[in-house]
């Protein structure tokens, strides 16, 4: 049986520190706004070892996201089953069975075609959940070629097929990752093009959209702009280390 190698002090000093910044920062940028229901905060995991995992866990932290389905799955086969996973990375078709295999899988933050959508429908619906799973549909707010994402035009038909065909799923909202450039502006454009197109695909459809926008170095003006769900890695467990100097990041025998 694997076991997680509990956090040092020092590092369950240092996420709580960070991470109590994090969720103060959140709740004042959103009173700002005149919000008051607290944002869900995704703390993004990635190349993280377990225990810096459960140091977070241990301060009442329960939404974690991870970018690589095996470190997902390796890491949720030893951390809690309380825990809520969320997978922000590149969605593939053929990784859509492994994903489903996670029973305490919360969302997918990442389809950005009718395609993948019924792929994880199906892969989902096999695997016997009890529930539906929660996507969010990944927008190309910025039109980079390099980056993931249906094109905003395109939205709405990705929407109405995850609604009116994937009965294993069910739709939370919208997700983007800004380009560097709208990061620098005021207002960024690409969360702007994501409220705007919540705010549309909400009167069509009648259907409550959350925004997933927003990471580590402009969650604060994502906030201002209607964010729902901000992912926030290295604000919480610092610079991630380079994948390949990785020895472990989940259990030891």
């Amino acid at each position: 049986m694997s076991t997680v190698e509990p956090p040092s002090a020092e590092c369950k000093s240092a996420v709580l520190q960070s991470l109590s910044k994090v969720r103060a920062t959140v709740q004042q940028c959103q009173q700002n706004s005149g919000v008051f229901t607290d944002a869900r905060l995704v703390a993004v995991s990635k190349y993280k070892p377990a225990s810096a995992i459960l140091a977070a866990y241990d301060a009442g932290q329960r939404h974690f996201g991870e970018n690589y389905v095996q470190e997902l799955c390796d890491k949720a086969a030893v951390l809690p089953s309380d825990i809520e996973w969320h997978f922000i990375g590149r969605l593939q078709s053929n990784k859509c069975k492994a994903l489903a295999a996670i029973p305490n899988l919360w969302a997918v933050e990442t389809v950005e075609s009718a395609e993948k959508a019924h792929k994880l429908n199906d892969a989902w619906h096999s695997a016997r959940n009890h529930r539906p799973l929660n996507v969010f549909v990944q927008v190309n707010t910025s039109g980079e070629a390099n980056k993931g994402g249906v094109e905003p035009h395109q939205v709405e038909d990705v929407v109405r097929n995850i609604l009116d065909s994937c009965p294993a799923l069910h739709l939370q909202g919208l997700m983007t990752i800004g380009s560097i450039a709208g990061s620098q502006q005021r207002p960024n454009p690409d969360f702007c093009t994501l409220a705007e197109l919540g705010n549309g695909l909400r009167q069509k459809t009648g259907v409550e959209l959350e925004l997933s926008m927003g990471m580590s170095d402009d969650f604060e003006h994502a906030l201002e702009l209607g964010a729902t769900n901000v992912r926030v890695g290295s604000k919480i467990f610092g610079t991630r280390p380079q994948k390949e100097t990785i020895a472990s990041a989940t259990a030891t025998s």
